[in-house]
């Protein structure tokens, strides 16, 4: 039940500060303290690692990488007009690389959080072999295994 609530605004949360990021990650470490196997005296991260729970900054990213679906035209099309792929005037290296054009924002705190700025600048974060991945099932694995990796070893 407890999911439920967090994946309904989980691509919200991308605009919250860190206190409130921070508050929801002590909802999802009680919940996990409330499964059978876990005690209140043992460090939460073995917890969360065995539930395959990603932490909730990590949850919010691996929404707004929906990026992924507007890249292959599945997203709505104000999604897919807000981003844009990177082109280089002069054919480089990295031309293949599967990268966006990052929006300016006027805002430092919040500006930098809006969808048109944090997706491309997460996407472009992404390892090329997963920017290049083959359909939404494969990205969505191998995303889930990325920040898997990035937050428990």
């Amino acid at each position: 039940m407890i999911f439920s609530h967090f994946n309904y605004c989980t691509s919200c949360w991308s605009q919250a500060d860190q206190k409130l990021i921070s508050r929801l990650q002590q909802v999802q470490n009680a919940a996990a303290q409330l499964l059978p196997g876990s005690s209140r005296r043992q460090h939460i991260t073995p917890a969360l690692a065995s539930l395959h729970w990603l932490p909730v900054q990590l949850r919010t990213d691996f929404k707004i990488l929906i990026t992924f679906k507007a890249r292959l035209g599945l997203a709505p099309s104000y999604i897919c007009d807000m981003l844009i792929p990177y082109e280089l005037a002069r054919s480089l290296r990295s031309s293949g690389s599967n990268l966006l054009t990052i929006a300016n924002s006027n805002l430092k705190t919040k500006g930098d959080q809006a969808f048109a700025v944090r997706a491309p600048n997460l996407w472009n974060d992404l390892p090329e072999d997963l920017r290049h991945a083959k359909s939404v099932s494969a990205f969505k694995s191998q995303l889930k295994t990325h920040f898997y990796r990035v937050a428990f070893m």
